[in-house]
């Protein structure tokens, strides 16, 4: 059976029509009241740069289920970039470590070690390298003085834009304290 242009432009417009007039149902897989009925809700800021968009994560008996982007949040909207829309799978990842590893020098393999005794290691190699490069005094070149500097030269430290101010303004104070002259932060760059 052969159908003319006028048939089938008259058959569009009746089925967009009908489309356009239907109410939506309980069905519609778009419906927000669906897809996060029974989840509890909380809000957050994304954890990927130094912009601050906001999302809402919805979880169901303590892990997530969703992450989506706010849509009542200033910056943002409700729309995320490629890294903020990927949080769900950094959040739920079969493969995401959940202890810490360690690699001796010199080893090819990798053992599980507790927090205290990492933390502790960390605090012992960071006291060796402040005792080794520490410099309390510099000659100053073109005027032949020797100036208080109180720096350690063998460390830097490097933070990142998952840190709110508070956290980078702790971070920054406990550096200086060590002694740490060369201090960047990943959102700069």
């Amino acid at each position: 059976m052969g159908i003319s242009r006028r048939q089938f432009l008259q058959g569009g417009a009746l089925a967009a029509a009908g489309v356009a007039l239907a109410k939506p149902g309980e069905a519609n897989v778009d419906a927000p009241g669906l897809r996060t009925k029974g989840l509890k809700s909380s809000t957050t800021i994304c954890p990927f740069c130094a912009v601050g968009c906001g999302l809402i994560v919805h979880t169901k008996d303590g892990k997530v289920a969703n992450i989506e982007g706010d849509p009542k949040h200033p910056i943002n909207k409700g729309s995320l970039c490629s890294k903020g829309s990927s949080l769900f799978q950094v959040a739920v990842n079969d493969r995401r470590l959940q202890k810490v590893m360690y690699r001796a020098p010199g080893s090819d393999k990798w053992e599980e070690k507790s927090w205290d005794w990492t933390l502790d290691r960390i605090a012992q190699r960071m006291k060796e390298t402040r005792d080794k490069s520490f410099k309390a005094s510099e000659l100053n070149k073109k005027d032949n003085k020797e100036y208080v500097v109180n720096r350690a030269d063998g460390m830097a430290m490097f933070g990142g834009a998952g840190l709110d101010n508070e956290e980078c303004y702790l971070w920054s104070k406990f550096s200086r304290s060590m002694g740490v002259g060369l201090l960047e932060h990943q959102a700069r760059l």
